[in-house]
């Protein structure tokens, strides 16, 4: 086996463990996105939340953690469609919002 291969194999590894655990964190928030709805008398639309950014950010503490805004699109007339916002620090989710909508 030679370096080059090692490499590739390397990157292919990483890559598909990097996808593992990115729709790991996705199905994680969009059960706390599906809870958050629920809670706030909305309806998720799509069953979907897609993530629209990323950085690093320190915590709290200093440290640097990854930092995740997750977008997803909620009615609550069936009418109208509006935006809601997750954003993550690290793996916990820091706030939480919806865009300002009819009841």
């Amino acid at each position: 086996m030679t370096l080059l291969n090692l490499f590739w194999l390397f990157v292919l590894g990483f890559a598909t463990w990097y996808w593992w655990r990115a729709k790991a964190i996705k199905d994680g928030v969009l059960v706390a996105a599906k809870r958050y709805c629920k809670t706030m008398d909305v309806m998720l639309l799509d069953d979907v939340v897609y993530l629209r950014g990323v950085w690093v950010k320190r915590d709290s503490g200093g440290q640097l953690r990854v930092w995740r805004r997750f977008m997803f699109d909620f009615t609550t007339t069936g009418e109208e469609r509006y935006s809601g916002r997750i954003i993550m620090l690290g793996r916990k989710i820091v706030h939480t919002e919806l865009e300002p909508h009819r009841i």
